[in-house]
């Protein structure tokens, strides 16, 4: 598939906020204010969906709401990109409803994580359009430990040349957005090199078991010659590395994993008590990825902070030389 790179964010451009998942209600009044003064000081004009707060009993709106709003914000021409309002559990549905032919012939950056994973993933698949995992709207409200998110969200958002991600200096596993004052930042430990090797491929993936909500349906990427991006968060609880380690399985059932070249893995957060030795455990019992680069400990998942990268761009990683490098090519 050959694949379409929506045009940079420059200065002036119009960014629609949109909610794919959960209502952007779910957010404080006052989150929202500081999210959207936060974009707007970087030059953007920020806009919302006409039903972005619309809420039902699942916190959520109609499928058909939903739709509209994505149609919408892609028809605009002066939308420039868009931003998912949150997260939460059902974009999957939206799936089936969705004109992929107006996307494709309307590129335009759309950037989101977690459950959006299933969104992002599924129009990739289906037009080729490069979609990106990274800040949701909300995440602008962020008053502290915000600059790693906003260095790589401009990487890959604004500029058009090949980055490294590095590893960040702090990182925090705290509810800031009730309590921004008091937030609980520590040391980050390096990249954790699992199996050594070196690979290049296409990015597909985010939240696990999201992505994997995809599966046997058309809207699942063909993960040939890939690089798969994982992470998950901590809601299975105890079960933690449990769900983990058949998601991860399920993955490796897809047609065309054993084309898959390597594997980069996002931070886990501190209640999914997922350790080092546990994760290590888990990969040595499957075959399938003995002799591939599996790297862990990235900057992306459901702690702070986010690095931005590209569904469907190029990535080059390398464990080779004791040392983890990761470098996106294409975005």
């Amino acid at each position: 598939m050959k694949y379409i790179i929506p045009l940079k964010l420059k200065k002036g451009d119009e960014i629609r906020v949109v909610a794919p998942s959960r209502s952007l209600s779910l957010v404080t009044e006052v989150n929202i204010k500081l999210a959207k003064e936060n974009l707007e000081k970087q030059g953007y004009k920020i806009t919302f969906s006409k039903n972005c707060r619309e809420s039902d009993m699942f916190m959520s709106s109609s499928i058909k709401s939903r739709v509209e709003d994505i149609h919408q914000a892609f028809k605009d021409k002066k939308v420039k990109a868009i931003l998912t309002a949150i997260g939460g559990f059902n974009s999957n549905e939206l799936l089936p409803y969705l004109d992929y032919k107006l996307i494709k012939n309307n590129p335009k950056i759309l950037c989101g994580y977690s459950d959006i994973t299933a969104l992002g993933n599924a129009i990739t698949a289906k037009t080729g359009l490069i979609t990106y995992s990274g800040l949701h709207f909300s995440t602008w409200a962020m008053e502290k430990g915000f600059e790693y998110n906003l260095e790589y969200f401009n990487k890959c958002l604004i500029e058009d040349k090949k980055y490294m991600i590095k590893s960040s200096e702090l990182w925090s596993d705290d509810t800031w957005y009730k309590d921004q004052e008091n937030r609980k930042f520590e040391k980050n430990d390096e990249y954790i090199i699992i199996n050594k090797g070196e690979a290049e491929g296409t990015i597909f993936g985010g939240n696990l078991c999201t992505l994997n909500l995809l599966q046997g349906t058309e809207f699942m990427p063909n993960i040939s010659n890939s690089i798969l991006f994982i992470e998950d968060d901590y809601m299975a609880g105890s079960f933690f590395g449990v769900e983990f380690n058949r998601n991860l399985q399920s993955l490796i059932h897809q047609p065309n994993f054993a084309k898959v070249k390597g594997i980069v893995i996002g931070r886990f957060q501190k209640k999914a008590e997922m350790t080092i030795d546990k994760l290590k455990f888990i990969i040595q019992t499957k075959k399938e990825l003995k002799s591939i680069p599996i790297i862990a400990n990235v900057d992306f998942g459901h702690s702070n902070p986010l690095v931005t990268f590209p569904i469907g761009g190029k990535v080059k990683i390398s464990t080779l030389k004791g040392k983890a490098i990761i470098e996106i090519l294409t975005h």
